[in-house]
């Protein structure tokens, strides 16, 4: 990944060939996606779809279930189906490469959407600070566990992102262990972000240090649900900080519950809609405005980056103002009396 995931500042404007979608013609939008089996990616898709169509378009979506063969022949089928603009939330930052080629061949535009493809002439990026969300997750599990033995729950070794996640985990604890205040015990990627592959990084981690952890810095969501699940089977869930993101509902109960320390919440309504916003104008071959951009190896991106939040118990009533969750739905399992006065 060297040369990959460089931001730099600097306004950059594209001018997009005229009318990829000529004037009356309705707008298609190709949303090429990894998968819909994670929560997250389901308000992804609807928010998107539901403003592409407010813009006065129209959204096509497949969804590859964490396949690479899959992605790469969907989207030559959006492709083929001549959409106006291809949009990919990427499997495999490399394996999808061949997918912009293709699509600007056919006159194209390819938008990268919360994954960088890499090596690749991607038109557009837009996502998280992703570098920021890594720090977020590792500096809070360090002000609950300064010293001792922490563990590294990366996400799926494929996706550009968990590589920024861990650049950025790493900024806040390589320093700590070269001061001695920490030892990383163990740091391990988990296949494809499945739960089940950071259960076993986590069991593999206990048993190799006789469950001496004081703090595990997972990627996400779904690998913290993982990682506590190994924790529960030592009687340790609640007494070790875990961090996560996504602010999906399960790791949100967690937080109530004091098993998760912390979320970091990517408000899908922002991306979501600024990325159809961003399709909508590069199909109809206007300017797009973008202030930072992102090296994928082959060429600094064009790229919109969009600030994330650390939620931790005291303000989980972010996610409840913002719509994302429901009150009811976040303290299910906890004891009404404990619930937050409305």
């Amino acid at each position: 990944m060297a040369g990959c995931g460089v931001v730099s500042s600097g306004d950059n404007q594209k001018k997009e060939p005229a009318g990829a979608a000529k004037d009356g013609d309705k707008i298609v939008i190709g949303m090429s996606m990894d998968t819909l089996k994670e929560e997250r990616w389901q308000k992804d898709r609807d928010i998107f779809t539901a403003k592409v169509e407010e813009l006065g378009g129209e959204v096509k979506v497949l969804a590859a279930n964490g396949d690479d063969a899959t992605q790469l022949s969907q989207a030559e089928q959006l492709i083929s189906q001549g959409v106006d603009v291809l949009v990919v939330i990427a499997h495999n930052a490399e394996a999808t490469a061949p997918i912009v080629e293709k699509a600007h061949k056919e006159g194209i535009k390819v938008i990268a959407y919360d994954r960088l493809i890499n090596n690749a002439e991607v038109d557009y990026y837009i996502s998280f600070d992703n570098v920021r969300v890594g720090e977020f997750q590792a500096q809070a599990v360090i002000d609950q566990a300064p010293k001792g033995n922490i563990v590294y729950i990366g996400g799926a070794d494929t996706d550009n992102n968990a590589h920024m996640f861990k650049e950025g985990a790493m900024n806040i604890l390589k320093p700590l262990e070269e001061k001695g205040d920490i030892k990383i015990v163990y740091d391990q990627f988990s296949k494809d972000w499945k739960p089940e592959e950071a259960l076993k990084n986590m069991e593999n981690a206990l048993t190799a240090n006789n469950n001496d952890v004081q703090g595990v810095v997972a990627a996400n969501d779904g690998t913290a649900g993982g990682s506590i699940q190994a924790l529960t089977a030592q009687g340790m869930a609640g007494k070790i900080p875990v961090s996560g993101q996504d602010a999906d509902l399960a790791a949100v109960q967690r937080i109530a519950e004091g098993t998760q320390l912390m979320t970091v919440y990517k408000p899908i309504n922002a991306i979501a809609t600024k990325a159809a916003e961003m399709a909508v104008a590069a199909a109809k071959g206007d300017s797009i405005s973008t202030e930072k951009t992102v090296n994928n190896g082959k060429i600094d991106v064009p790229s919109v980056l969009l600030d994330p939040l650390a939620v931790n118990k005291d303000n989980l009533d972010v996610l409840i103002k913002d719509g994302f969750h429901k009150l009811e739905e976040v303290y299910k399992n906890v004891p009404k009396d404990q619930w937050p006065k409305q």
